[in-house]
C-alpha cells in the first residue's frame, strides 16, 4: 500500500457548542442514537485542531466541510464561521451549507452563503416524493444558477425519486453521499442496496462518496466495508467516486488512520491513476478544490 496517496477528505464535521447551536449535540434524548449508537463522545466541540490531530499520520491535503445540522437562527452562521477557522487554519477547502430549498428566503440566503469563497454547495434531507416537488426544483434551480452543487442524503428507496430529480436537473452536479446510507448489513439488504445504486448511477451527473459506513456497522472490519466499497466503484466507476470519513462522527466506531488504511488496503490492486482519483483527484474536481 502506497504511503505516499494523497488524501482529500470529501466528509467531515465541526462544531463549536460554546459558538454555535446544535440541538442533536445537546439535547437530552436524542433521535440519533437509534442509528448511531450511544455518542456521548462526540458530543463536545470538536475543533479544526481536533481535526488535524485525527488527520496525522493520513496525508490529508485538503477536506470537505458538510454542514452538520446546525440548529441557531440563520444557517449562514455555521457558514461564516467555518471560512473563518479556514482563513486561519488552512482547513476546511470548501464548505457544503445548509439552507432549506424549499424555503421562500432560499435564493436569497443562497446569496450570503456564496459570500464566502469556500461555499460549495448544500445538503437537505428531504427524501422521497419531496426530491420531485416543485418547490425543491426551484431550489435546485437555483443551485445551478450559482454552480454549486447538491449533496444528496438518500436511502435505497428514495433512488428511483432522486433518478427523476437528477434527469430534470441534467445540468445540476448531484453528489450522493454516505454510499446511499446502508443501514443494515444482511444479504438481502445488500441486494436491494446494489440495486438501487445502479438506477441512480444511470444519471450521468451523479457521484457518489464512500463515507459513513461505520453508522450501520459499528464494529466494522476491512472485510466487512470490503463488498460495499468496491460495489460503489463498480456501479458508479472510478472517475464518479470519491473517499470521505464522516468525521467525527465515525470516530465512534475506529480511528481515523484505521479508515483511511482500510480505504487503502480495498484498492490496492487499483492501478495507480485509479488510486489518485479515489483519494484525491475526484475530490478536487466535483468539489473545486
Amino acid at each position: 500500500m502506497s504511503e505516499e496517496l494523497q488524501f482529500i477528505d470529501t466528509h467531515h464535521h465541526l462544531w463549536d457548542l460554546e459558538k454555535l447551536q446544535y440541538d442533536w449535540l445537546t439535547e437530552e434524548d436524542p433521535e440519533e442514537t437509534e442509528v448511531l449508537g450511544d455518542y456521548s463522545a462526540i458530543r463536545k466541540t470538536y475543533s479544526v485542531k481536533n481535526l488535524l490531530d485525527d488527520f496525522s499520520g493520513s496525508n490529508v491535503i485538503k477536506s470537505v466541510h458538510l454542514q452538520a445540522n446546525y440548529s441557531g437562527p440563520d444557517n449562514v452562521e455555521e457558514t461564516k464561521w467555518l471560512s473563518e477557522l479556514a482563513d486561519a487554519n488552512g482547513f476546511p477547502h470548501a464548505i457544503i451549507a445548509f439552507t432549506d430549498l424549499m424555503s421562500d428566503g432560499a435564493e436569497e440566503e443562497l446569496d450570503r452563503h456564496c459570500e464566502y469563497s469556500r461555499m460549495r454547495g448544500v445538503r437537505t434531507f428531504y427524501t422521497g416524493e419531496q426530491l420531485l416537488e416543485a418547490k425543491f426544483n426551484k431550489g435546485l434551480k437555483a443551485l445551478e444558477d450559482r454552480n454549486l452543487i447538491y449533496d444528496l442524503h438518500a436511502l435505497k428507496d428514495d433512488m428511483e425519486h432522486a433518478l427523476t430529480m437528477a434527469n430534470n436537473n441534467p445540468n445540476l452536479q448531484v453528489i450522493l453521499g454516505h454510499a446511499g446510507l446502508p443501514l443494515e448489513r444482511s444479504k438481502e439488504y445488500f441486494d436491494d442496496w446494489k440495486r438501487s445504486l445502479e438506477v441512480l448511477a444511470k444519471a450521468d451527473n451523479v457521484a457518489i462518496k464512500i463515507s459513513g459506513l461505520g453508522m450501520a456497522d459499528h464494529n466494522w472490519d476491512t472485510n466487512s466495508i470490503k463488498e460495499w466499497v468496491l460495489s460503489c466503484i463498480e456501479i458508479f466507476g472510478v472517475d464518479r467516486c470519491m473517499f470521505g470519513t464522516n468525521w467525527p462522527v465515525d470516530s465512534l466506531y475506529s480511528s481515523f488512520k484505521e479508515l483511511i488504511d482500510s480505504y487503502k488496503e480495498i484498492i490496492d490492486d487499483f492501478t495507480t491513476e485509479e488510486k489518485n482519483s479515489l483519494f484525491s483527484a475526484n475530490a478536487e474536481k466535483y468539489y473545486k478544490v
